[in-house]
């Protein structure tokens, strides 16, 4: 049984995970953390992590990026694991994650969809067999709350192609302030904002005559908070180290 304490325990994605562990028998959420404070399962919800009256086997951060001290600070102190599914941090923010993982087992992905991480190695396979025949865009969609833009896993789909290509591409996220062509070595990145979207991603690889399209629609968000719990029994019991999505998988 793995205990886990849910960071952001109030929010939507908090309560989605709350109701997958309730319905687990290999995880028990033992505690929440949210400055909101409401009671409304039947673990306490604290709004610091000073409060935690027990120490957890793993931490499942879906919070803010401002809380992202406080939480690596209670992590390191008391040798805690965490997956950490919040988005939108800063490349300052970034770099901390990495620091933390040299003392404690961090799992750290923009995206904890197992479909999302799929479309990741077909587009290493595209750009592979492709080479630079092909020009490179990424358009993604989500709902018109969501702050950063580009997502999180736009920039890790472009990583990923980046990483298949030697990092030839240069990102460019905005065109309509340059007066001239495209560039072969660039990936386009375009955000989409309105409605409900809960999460499209779609990697364009157009060539002369034809156009490749690979995309991936999320319809709920239970797929990133299922991911998240996987990510917590996976995590518990590692040592200090960066973890991701790859590696889980290939242990399944």
């Amino acid at each position: 049984m793995t205990n886990v304490v849910i960071s952001g325990a109030c929010g939507k994605m908090g309560r989605v995970i709350a109701d997958i562990c309730a319905n687990r028998d290999d995880i028990k959420v033992i505690a929440g953390v949210d400055v909101a404070g409401e009671q409304y399962a039947d673990f306490p919800i604290v709004d610091t992590y000073t409060k935690l009256a027990e120490k957890p086997d793993v931490i499942i951060d879906f919070s803010n990026p401002a809380a992202l001290d406080s939480l690596l600070d209670y992590c390191k102190a008391f040798s805690v694991p965490v997956v950490i599914a919040t988005t939108g941090y800063s490349k300052e923010q970034i770099a901390q994650i990495n620091e933390a993982a040299a003392v404690i087992p961090v799992f750290f992905t923009f995206n904890l969809s197992l479909g999302i991480n799929l479309l990741a190695q077909l587009a290493k396979k595209a750009v592979s067999v492709l080479g630079e025949q092909f020009d490179i865009e990424i358009i993604e969609k989500h709902h018109n709350q969501k702050i950063d833009a580009p997502s999180g896993t736009a920039i890790m789909l472009a990583n990923a192609i980046n990483e298949e290509a030697n990092d030839r591409y240069e990102l460019v996220y905005d065109r309509h302030s340059v007066r001239a062509k495209r560039k072969p070595q660039e990936i386009g990145m375009h955000a989409v904002r309105g409605g409900t979207i809960v999460g499209e991603h779609e990697i364009l690889f157009a060539g002369r005559d034809e156009v490749i399209s690979l995309k991936h629609e999320a319809h709920s968000k239970s797929v990133f908070a299922a991911g998240s719990v996987n990510a917590a029994v996976f995590l518990a019991g590692r040592k200090a180290g960066m973890y991701d999505m790859g590696d889980m998988l290939s242990e399944s």
